[in-house]
């Protein structure tokens, strides 16, 4: 009964990694560890001296109704989430120990979707695909070397549904509030002929947003084929998604979140991102012998859509001639689009040897990357020039290849140490041509060669605890709109040092990680955004990151648990400067931009039913500044908020095989908080005539009060 108690409470909460380390092996279990070689490149073990954590399908499905995946990740150590539009639907976010998520690298089975170009990963672009995770591993710090872009805060990495043995189906549908409806359909034949298995889901969700019309329509597919037969594992993928967002990303001013939270200054009915992507992978894993195995992984993503905007008075030269004037005003009103249309291949390869006391892996990847960013004026209130509707006035082209290899290796020493070593190479080259969306000349021909070495050791003190402790350097380049921002960008290096404790006996299970990651040239959020919406950031010199992490398990009786977790961090850029009212002043030691030096989060967990949980979430992020100069007007404040988590899973005899009934409020207590926002500062010689003043100001985006999502299951 205890057992099962504590198996069901981990279902509800993503803060600890060891629920799983003492579970008797099952063929679904072994069906997993099989598939499980596809992310073996970019994922650690449990005991490995790399700070992580591991969350399982069954820990997201207990809160999966409609929101994003980052919001369901909430609750693991040091992470901060947000959404634009306020009830965790659409454009959301996920900061890592303060770090911009430009700075976490995401893949899924191995292969990168954090966007080649801008090193962002725009979750909106996959609806509901938390419906199709397994599994996925948070590794907080640069932890091991993986594919794609560097990771200077932590990374993710996903790995999609195993295959079924026997033949499945549910339907699944949720609602909530701000008009929230989810729907979807998942199947799998199961085995056919012991060797194949086909699986697949639609998916469908619609929100209006907290944010007046900031309303979601997102549909996503995932259709997935495999074979295992004697050693040999063949999967092919397709999945994707489209999503139609009403725009919020402006977020409010301070007047206007105290007139009214839920305003959306934007009126144009149609001012909406309008994106398609779809990924097409193909793996083939094959095992040699005992020893020997290796893996192949092949990738094609093709993404395009636009945004499009309402512009008053809109000056007419920014449009390169294809507007002009009828009455001779420089401004007029007008409707545009903006566009991308990018391509992304990927090949990784790896070969890995174990045997008792050793395991290798060698692996490469390589990728290519070209995007087209265009504009077009669908509409004017007056055209005067001889181009037609849909002309594009600016067109630019990015090119970006990835090569890296590396080596990794855990080398059992004795019965108490493992010793882990970790190399890899880098290169990049990025190039562009044609111009920005301001009608200027974007030429960039730059490479980088980085090399990135990782080392660590773990050292089993018993059989229920062990230390570890680990140094990792990453090196990462900028992202296209650094380069806009700031044609000198550099690129940004990081030293990183863990040390750790893990405890794991009946009833407790504590983790208890330090870390002080040593940054050179680190690109941090400046507070501002560019015109389309994207964070601008700027490198910082010399700076730091100090910080202490706990996440623990206690059982209190057997229905009752608690899950604490605590981090504690302070984040300093050494030396900062900035132009005040035309004088540049020396602002010396300063906190890190959105860099809350407490986040802390607990679950209390009362199951008195098998098949029966309620969950009661709670989260508290610490102030934190907008900008690098530590001004009030920059401040965020702190906000602590409470969830409740319902599940219930009835096991009719005939029909169903279960029906699953959840139920999530958030924020039951009612809060009024802002998790994000931006600051802004700008020189004005108007108020007084040959003087320049500094004027500062912010943006912030209100987060939803109570609200609630509801949800039925039914599996066949």
């Amino acid at each position: 009964m205890k057992n099962h108690i504590l198996l069901s409470a981990f279902m509800l909460t993503t803060s600890v990694l060891f629920a799983q380390q003492n579970q008797v092996e099952t063929d679904s279990t072994r069906t997993q560890t099989l598939e499980e070689v596809l992310v073996k490149s970019v994922r650690v073990k449990p005991n490995a001296p790399i700070t992580h954590s591991n969350v399982t399908k069954a820990q997201l499905e207990s809160r999966n109704l409609g929101q994003d995946l980052p919001i369901l990740l909430n609750y693991l150590p040091s992470v901060v989430t947000t959404s634009d539009a306020g009830a965790g639907i659409g454009y959301t976010g996920i900061r890592v120990r303060g770090v911009s998520p430009l700075s976490t690298n995401v893949t899924i089975n191995g292969i990168p979707f954090t966007d080649a170009e801008s090193l962002g990963a725009f979750w909106v672009n996959m609806p509901d695909f938390s419906s199709s995770v397994e599994s996925l591993q948070l590794q907080r710090g640069v932890g091991t070397s993986t594919n794609g872009s560097g990771a200077f805060g932590a990374s993710i990495n996903i790995l999609t549904d195993a295959s079924s043995d026997a033949s499945t189906a549910e339907i699944s549908n949720s609602f909530g509030s701000y008009n929230t409806k989810k729907h979807s359909v998942k199947f799998s034949t199961g085995k056919i002929n012991d060797v194949f298995e086909v699986s697949g889901r639609l998916s469908k969700i619609n929100s209006d947003g907290y944010v007046d019309r900031a309303f979601s329509d997102l549909k996503s597919y995932f259709l997935q084929g495999t074979y295992n037969n004697n050693g040999t594992l063949i999967k092919a993928l397709a999945f994707g998604g489209h999503e139609k967002t009403y725009q919020s990303w402006e977020g409010l001013t301070k007047q206007q979140l105290e007139d009214d939270r839920r305003q959306n200054p934007y009126t144009y009915e149609n001012e909406i991102d309008n994106y398609k992507q779809d990924h097409y992978q193909l793996h083939w894993n094959q095992k040699i012998n005992q020893n020997w195995s290796t893996n192949l992984g092949l990738n094609y993503t093709f993404g395009r859509g636009y945004y499009e905007q309402y512009r008053e008075d809109d000056d007419i030269s920014t449009y390169g001639g294809i507007v002009e004037s009828a009455d001779g005003s420089s401004t007029t009103d007008l409707i545009r689009r903006r566009w991308l249309d990018n391509d992304f291949y990927v090949i990784n390869a790896t070969v890995n040897y174990s045997e008792s006391d050793i395991d290798l892996v060698f692996g490469g990847s390589y990728s290519n990357y070209d995007g087209d960013h265009f504009g077009e004026v669908i509409w004017a209130r007056q055209f005067a020039s001889e181009s037609s509707i849909r002309d594009q006035y600016y067109f630019g082209n990015g090119k970006k290849t990835d090569f890296s290899a590396f080596a990794k290796a855990t080398y059992t020493l004795n019965s108490k140490i493992d010793v882990y070593g970790d190399l890899q190479l880098r290169n990049v080259g990025y190039k562009t041509s044609g111009l920005t969306s301001d009608l200027e000349n974007m030429r960039i021909d730059e490479s980088y060669s980085f090399f990135n070495p990782k080392v660590g050791v773990s050292y089993q003190l018993a059989s229920n605890s062990s230390l570890y402790v680990s140094y990792a350097r990453a090196n990462r380049e900028p992202s296209r709109s650094d380069f806009e921002s700031n044609p000198d960008v550099r690129p940004e290096q990081l030293n990183d040092f863990e040390m750790g404790w893990r405890y794991n006996k009946k009833g407790v299970m504590l983790n208890v990680n330090s870390y002080y990651m040593q940054y050179n040239e680190q690109l941090i959020l400046t507070g501002a955004l560019d015109d389309v919406g994207a964070p601008v950031r700027t490198n910082s010199g010399d700076s730091y990151r100090v910080g202490l992490e706990i996440e623990a398990a206690f059982s209190l009786s057997d229905v009752f648990i608690i899950q604490p977790v605590l981090t504690l961090s302070s984040n300093k850029n050494k030396q900062t400067y900035s132009q005040v009212d035309g004088v540049l002043k020396d602002f010396g030691t300063t906190n890190i931009s959105f860099s809350p030096e407490v986040v802390a989060s607990n679950a209390f967990i009362y199951s008195p039913l098998n098949n029966f949980s309620l969950s009661f979430l709670t989260k508290y992020v610490g102030d934190q500044y907008m900008g690098n100069t530590d001004t009030d007007t920059s401040k965020l404040k702190e906000y602590f908020v409470n969830d409740l988590n319902i599940t219930y899973e009835w096991n009719p005899k005939s029909v169903f095989s279960a029906v699953v009934v959840s139920a999530l409020v958030n924020n039951i207590l009612d809060k009024e908080y802002v998790s994000n926002g931006y600051y802004y500062t700008y020189d004005d010689d108007w108020s007084v005539p040959g003087q320049l003043t500094t004027i500062e100001g912010a943006g912030y985006y209100p987060q939803a009060t109570r609200n609630f999502l509801v949800g039925v299951t039914l599996k066949f």
